[in-house]
Order: C-alpha cells, then structure tokens, then sequence
C-alpha cells in the first residue's frame, strides 16, 4: 500500500523543487507530476524532481501517447532510469481528446496508437531493436544505445472498459483518474484482469478543512463531465483529516495498491501533513 502526492498543475513550476524536496523528507512513496496541455511538460518535470531528491519514487501521470514518438519517449525515460535508478514510474495514455484536436494530433484509433507506444516503448527499454509497422506506429530497426539496467514500470493511464482492458494486456500497472472511489475499484480491477505484478494507481482529489466543498466544487464539476457522472459521485479525500484518512483507506482496502492525492489549494503541504498525522 503506497501513497504518493500528486504536484497539481494549478501550482508555479518554480514551486516544485521546494515541494520535492520537503515530500522526500516524509513517509510519502512517490510524487507524481502531470503532463496536461498548456501547462507543464511532464518527462521535465519529473527531471527536476529526480534531480532534487534521493528517495521518492517519481511517477508522470501521463504522457499523452499522441503527442510523443516511441522512440523519443524511450529514449528519455530510459535517461532518467539511468541517472535515477529504481525511481521513475512512467505513465502513458491516450490523451484527452479535445487537446489532442487542438494540437493536430488526434489518431483514428486512440487504442491501436496508445497498444502500440507501450509495447514498442517497453522493448525499447529492455534494450530489444523494435521494428514495428502497425497501425499508427512505425519504427524500422531502432534501439537505444544506453539501455537502462533495468527498465522502469511502464503504465496505462486510462478509464474505459477497452482501455482497461488493454492495460491489463500490455502494461504493468494501470492509473485510473481522480473521481473514482472504492466503490467502482472492483469493476475496474475487473476489466484490467490483472495479475499480481499489475500494479493500480488511484488518483484523488486531497483538501482538508470545513471548506473542502466550497474548494473542490468546480474542479469535482469538470470531472464529472470527464467521468460521465454526476458531481456527487466523484469520490474524495475531503473534510477532517481522520474522514480523508478513511477514504485512502478505502480505496487500499478496495485494491489499490497505490493511491496519489491531488491536494487542492494553495498550500498543497499543509494538507497533506494532515493527512499523514492521521494515517
């Protein structure tokens, strides 16, 4: 049972060299850090964090797979493993739909592109020479010079039933986003059919206080429609410490093996001390 803290987007990266190093001095397993459109890049940030720590584990959660090349994204994951052995968790998806349109990178089949980056993407890193003529991918020989020694987990972060499922397939672990509760896990575990080295990362919103309501409320609104759900059923660690505690517990005892908070606000720390008193 892992917990990791998530650095929220909404913060100045300036913000995250400080913020990592104080969580290394904690009981915290890992820090996440985020690769959203329009806001930070995340094989970067999970650079500086590498670079300023010495203990966590550093998860990015997720590149989008539209947005990065096999080749390129092994290449820099594989630079951070060997500089920072044992301590990177990578994370891939699909990307949300509406920014990869934006951005001109939308796929005609988002399952075909996001199989086929982490299957090439994990050979690569086992130091295997790739050539892959597939549907979206296309890599004709290509391997790393410096492989690392041993390759870092490579996850799937997803949240429908087909993309559950291929996780299950090709990944070694699966990140499911904020909004889902201990509730819904078994169904989610379920469409994963996991084994026992498949790991679950469970993001979720993080706020302590008599305003938690008040300072989630238009965050919860917009993951709902990214959910399909009704706001009242986005699932979080909010009010006491000891009802946030209870709500990690939770999603532990419902098969997550690592659950990553996302504390709201502006002083991100001050919640997660709370949350850690508490646990």
């Amino acid at each position: 049972m892992r917990l990791g803290v998530m650095f929220d987007r909404d913060l100045p990266p300036e913000q995250l060299i400080p913020f990592a190093r104080t969580l290394d001095e904690t009981s915290v397993d890992d820090l996440w850090v985020v690769e959203d459109l329009g806001w930070t890049g995340g094989v970067s940030a999970a650079a500086t964090a590498l670079a300023v720590t010495s203990r966590l584990r550093v998860g990015i959660g997720i590149t989008p797979a539209p947005l990065r090349n096999p080749m390129l994204l092994a290449m820099e994951l594989a630079n951070l493993e060997r500089v920072h052995p044992g301590r990177l968790a990578a994370g891939i998806g699909h990307g949300v739909g509406d920014w990869m349109r934006q951005v001109g990178a939308a796929v005609p089949s988002p399952l075909a592109l996001l199989e086929e980056t982490i299957t090439s993407v994990r050979a690569l890193l086992r130091g295997e020479t790739v050539t892959l003529h597939g549907k979206s991918v296309h890599l004709d020989g290509v391997s790393l010079v410096h492989p690392p020694a041993a390759p870092p987990p490579v996850l799937a972060g997803v949240k429908g039933p087909r993309s559950l499922a291929l996780s299950g397939r090709v990944a070694q672990g699966t990140i499911v986003p904020e909004g889902i509760g201990p509730a819904q896990l078994p169904e989610v575990l379920g469409q994963i059919d996991v084994g026992d080295d498949h790991e679950l990362v469970v993001f979720t919103y993080l706020h302590i206080g008599p305003d938690a309501a008040e300072a989630t409320r238009a965050m919860v609104e917009g993951q709902a429609g990214f959910l399909g759900v009704a706001p009242s059923e986005v699932a979080m660690a909010v009010g006491t410490a000891e009802e946030a505690a209870a709500q990690v517990k939770a999603l532990w005892a419902a098969g997550a093996d690592t659950v990553a908070v996302r504390p709201l606000g502006s002083d991100p720390l001050h919640h997660v001390n709370a949350l850690l008193s508490a646990l």
